[in-house]
């Protein structure tokens, strides 16, 4: 709970920085918060999350530097203390993820482990190059590849618990390697590396989609169907936004760059986080977070409002309907939160008299296999 504060405190920073960056009024008004608005929330935020979810499943105590390390890394990056600070903890950070990883790797060695480390030295790539000088759009590549393969890595575990044959995996790995060359040549060669790392992104997500459970699940109730929805809607976007950089390629600036940038990190991560909050909190926090239908008003907030940001702001050029949009992002996150929260505090839901029809085995699986 205590390792949670400081990714709480910097999903609030990064989300009164968004209001910043889209020109309307905040709370609080620093232009320093505006400035490392996407690495705040993608290693401080996002990536503490994910490194407090692995520290806590190695069971080592010492494990727990690296959260408390991005954790405060961010927090740095949010004071009046010289940027190299914050900068600097969240390398040391992301090299405990990988350390993380490898602790994981002597126990058990698998492909979707594999895939995650590779993911987690993206987020050491990123770290390394913004403490070395290099502009945010310039870090996207690393950034993303942080968390899609991270998740891309999670949800290969799922396929192979479910029983797939290994050339999925094989496929996965490839693809994997494939966006670590892809991000190398768009900071070396954007020309080409960007076309590829769109290539790659689309062929991820057509493997992924192709094989994931969600395509079972959605037909399922409760809180199978729920993850289910919101891997899918998450899927699309990412698809999306692979789709407008094998297009157009390099796109660092501009409502193009507003546009591809919260397809991936909004629609497709802060999705993924939502489906998984109710099964990964629990395991961190040792406190159910059971499932509520209200918590399809968030999701469904997130991705109507980011559908009007991007199709209709960023493609027509309206600055209003993005302003509207950003600020529906930003609720759809509060209001998750305050719905998780809630959930929380009151406990498991009450379990109908009538009889229940048993789970259907994908939807078991997909609720099993991540606890």
């Amino acid at each position: 709970m205590v390792l949670l504060v400081p990714a709480g405190i910097a999903m609030l920073a990064g989300l009164d920085a968004a209001l910043l960056l889209l020109g309307l009024p905040a709370p609080v008004r620093l232009d320093r918060w505006a400035q490392v608005h996407g690495p705040l929330m993608v290693l401080g935020f996002v990536g503490t999350l994910v490194v407090l979810e692995r520290a806590v499943a190695v069971r080592r105590r010492a494990a727990l530097a690296a959260p408390a390390a991005l954790g405060l890394g961010g927090l740095a990056l949010l004071t009046p203390l010289p940027l190299v600070v914050g900068q600097a903890a969240l390398v040391v950070g992301a090299l405990g993820l990988g350390a993380v990883y490898v602790a994981v790797w002597r126990r058990q060695p698998a492909t979707a482990l594999a895939v995650q480390t590779l993911g987690a030295a993206h987020g050491v790539a990123a770290a390394v190059l913004w403490l070395a000088g290099t502009a945010v759009p310039h870090l996207v590549p690393c950034l993303a590849g942080f968390l899609v393969l991270t998740i891309a890595g999670e949800r290969l575990e799922l396929l192979r618990v479910g029983g797939h044959g290994e050339h999925v995996e094989d496929t996965v790995w490839a693809l994997a390697c494939g966006w670590a060359l892809a991000a190398t040549l768009a900071l070396l060669w954007p020309a080409v590396g960007w076309h590829l790392l769109g290539a790659v992104l689309v062929s991820l997500v057509v493997v992924l989609v192709r094989h994931d459970v969600a395509r079972r699940t959605v037909r399922a109730t409760g809180l199978p169907r729920f993850m289910a929805c919101a891997m899918l809607a998450g899927y699309a976007w990412l698809a999306a936004a692979g789709a407008v950089w094998l297009v157009a390629g390099p796109v660092l600036a501009g409502r193009a760059y507003d546009a591809v940038l919260h397809a991936v990190f909004l629609g497709f991560v802060l999705s993924m986080v939502m489906a998984h909050a109710p099964v990964i909190l629990p395991a961190v926090l040792r406190r159910p977070l059971p499932y509520r239908p209200l918590m399809y008003v968030p999701l469904a907030l997130l991705h109507v409002t980011l559908a009007v940001r991007v199709l209709v702001g960023d493609v027509r050029g309206l600055d209003v309907v993005v302003q509207a949009g950003g600020v529906g992002n930003v609720a759809a996150l509060l209001l998750f939160v305050l719905v998780a929260a809630g959930s929380a505090l009151r406990g498991p839901a009450p379990r109908p008299r009538t009889e229940r029809r048993p789970v259907p085995d994908a939807a078991a699986l997909e609720v099993g296999a991540v606890r």
